[in-house]
């Protein structure tokens, strides 16, 4: 209740003023000459929990924004030619009927359109257009452990890092705890510039010791001892894996689809509306 007091007590005063006329059975709550603001317009604007004070000041920034447009408004209805203002109705009606198209349109595509991009079809697509998947920034696969340099069994762990068989990466995975930080998934591509921000003790400085291929990096900071494996790299102007473009490929592929199921759409609408005798053309 006192979420909405604020606003009745609004609508009281105002609708007590003498000048204050009904246009119809709704309540007013603010007048510009002949344009009137409802208590419909406002009675969601208060968020639930404000208190009286705050719902008060909402309100009455809204009426005073709105009162100040209307003024705009009516100022511009008396000041510009009607050549301006039938151009600017004409944009209204197009702008509501483009709006209204486009709202139909993404229904019926969301309805009838099929997301799933098959790996045929994206390494299809990948093959016909590697000139655009030229990469602007470097790639690596690699793995890293970030570790108290005086922890204990540190020689073990760095044996099985190097090693990293099978058993290896489950024991690492299960003493991760361990680790003050750490990422085994040397199998994706992560760009390096990622790794520069995640690593400090990597820098512009060192980072091309991480750009050669099976290289082991070991670097040292105050906060402890880095183990940094490379399984693979990739550097600028090469062609981007097509893992790493796939989901950019099945966004190319779903847009394709929905541009032409809209062209379709177009095309059917039209012609399902002259076989219903819908919409004819007069001669």
């Amino acid at each position: 209740m006192r979420i909405k007091a604020s606003i009745i007590l609004l609508v009281i005063l105002v609708t007590s003023c003498d000048f204050f006329k009904k246009s119809d059975d709704r309540v007013p709550v603010a007048r510009v000459n002949e344009t009137y603001l409802y208590f419909d317009d406002i009675k969601n604007l208060v968020p639930e929990g404000a208190s009286t004070e705050d719902s008060t000041i909402v309100v009455q920034n809204f009426i005073n924004r709105w009162a100040t447009q209307q003024l705009f408004v009516d100022g511009a209805m008396l000041n510009l030619s009607d050549e301006k203002q039938e151009a600017f109705n004409k944009l209204v009606v197009q702008y509501k009927n483009d709006l209204y198209t486009k709202a139909y349109l993404e229904a019926l595509v969301k309805r009838s359109i099929d997301t799933v991009v098959k790996i045929e079809e994206a390494e299809a697509y990948y093959n016909e257009n590697q000139e655009i998947f030229k990469l602007n920034e470097e790639l690596i696969k690699f793995r890293y452990v970030h570790v108290d340099e005086n922890i204990i069994d540190y020689n073990k762990i760095k044996e099985r890092f190097l090693r990293f068989n099978a058993n290896d990466k489950k024991v690492l995975d299960s003493i991760s705890i361990q680790f003050k930080s750490y990422s085994l998934n040397d199998s994706i591509w992560i760009k390096l510039n990622q790794v520069i921000n995640k690593i400090p003790a990597v820098t512009a400085e060192n980072k091309n010791q991480l750009l050669k291929k099976s290289n082991f990096v070991q670097l040292k900071d105050s906060l402890g001892v880095y183990l940094m494996q490379i399984n693979d790299v990739l550097l600028r102007n090469d062609t981007a894996p097509l893992e790493y473009v796939k989901p950019t490929i099945d966004q190319i592929v779903v847009n394709k689809r929905k541009l032409e199921l809209i062209r379709e759409l177009e095309k059917d609408i039209t012609k399902d509306a002259i076989k219903n005798k819908q919409f004819e053309i007069y001669n």
